[in-house]
């Protein structure tokens, strides 16, 4: 490695630097633009030139992408997009090793394994406690990384059944409209449960634990009145219980358990003025032993990378919002005295 004014040259092989620069160069124009840099590769030496701030940001994204290439591993958007967002914020971790905690593998061979440093937290924590509240936006894996974690578990046989429930909480919708008995109205609320199960367990194999009874898929009102021991119990959409639900729900746990609570209060469902359990729940429980309360961000999401982009453009709207109400309530105060 060569230093210069505004310029720093790193040796890497030609394959790895095809990895990093993406397919037409994609990876590199992005870099280029986030960052304000230049870039090029020419006999197994890779230029950066810039300011020298920008320079070790970008030493550290190539870093991070050629570990993650050098490994293996298929660098995509979401992985470019997490490199840099690590090298702004200065933060201290290695993609590729926070990779390498793989928890289990889908049907087709896929390792399910923690993408972001607040997943990793995240799976540290189910791991670690009786009962983890994962709290954060549409796509950070709170689910689908409980879920993976529930089965390796049941796998293991450290609990004997899995419990996924829901509040059948209707979107705008009127279940009453929807056709079939009490079930069939309640099963599309449970699909991305299914989903995920059929991805990483398989169809046929959820079939039989469920026929069995180690396997529960069902709305949040089933489980009044039961005690559950040695299970792996996962309540989605939390943010759409209310207290009475949320209190009946964590009172449900019994010896041998594990507990992950799931939610997204931005996605809240409920009637107008109704306070969700949720909210209450992680206020009163925050401080007891053994529970733990991980919050994921955007930062935390690994779909396309327009997920992400949408969810901080409507939390920036959403806090303009909040922040002109607020203005509001002021000028009519200050009008009234």
């Amino acid at each position: 490695m060569a230093e210069t004014d505004n310029q720093l040259k790193l040796r890497i092989d030609a394959k790895t630097a095809q990895a990093v620069f993406g397919e037409f160069d994609r990876y590199a124009k992005q870099i280029e633009k986030e960052f304000g840099v230049s870039l090029s590769f020419r006999d197994g030496v890779l230029s950066i030139a810039g300011d020298d701030l920008n320079i070790r940001h970008v030493q550290n994204v190539i870093n991070q992408l050629a570990d993650l290439s050098e490994k293996g591993k298929m660098i995509d958007a979401q992985r470019v997009n997490y490199a840099i967002s690590v090298a702004r914020d200065h933060e201290p971790v290695s993609i590729a090793e926070m990779e390498d905690d793989v928890i289990c593998h889908t049907l087709a061979g896929k390792p399910i394994a923690p993408k972001t440093l607040g997943q990793k937290h995240y799976v540290d924590s189910i791991r670690k406690n009786m009962v983890t509240f994962g709290l954060g936006p549409a796509g950070t894996g709170k689910t689908y990384l409980a879920m993976a974690l529930g089965i390796t578990a049941f796998k293991n046989h450290e609990v004997d059944r899995i419990i996924l429930t829901r509040p059948a909480i209707e979107a705008g919708e009127n279940l009453g409209f929807l056709p079939g008995d009490l079930q069939s109205k309640v099963d599309p609320y449970l699909r991305p449960l299914y989903d995920a199960l059929y991805e990483i367990m398989g169809a046929e194999q959820y079939m039989k634990n469920t026929e069995r009874g180690l396997i529960e898929v069902a709305p949040l009102a089933y489980m009044r009145g039961r005690t559950l021991d040695r299970a792996f119990i996962i309540l989605d959409e939390a943010q759409n219980t209310t207290p009475a639900q949320m209190k009946m729900f964590l009172t449900r746990i019994g010896f041998g358990s594990k507990v992950v609570v799931t939610g997204d209060m931005s996605q809240k469902d409920l009637p107008p003025g109704t306070v969700s359990g949720l909210t209450i729940a992680v206020r009163v429980v925050k401080k007891i032993e053994g529970i733990d309360i991980r919050e994921l961000t955007s930062k935390d999401v690994v779909r396309h990378p327009l997920v992400q982009k949408i969810v901080d453009a409507y939390e920036a709207y959403e806090s303009k919002l909040s922040g002109g109400r607020a203005g509001e309530r002021k000028h009519r105060s200050n009008n009234q005295r």
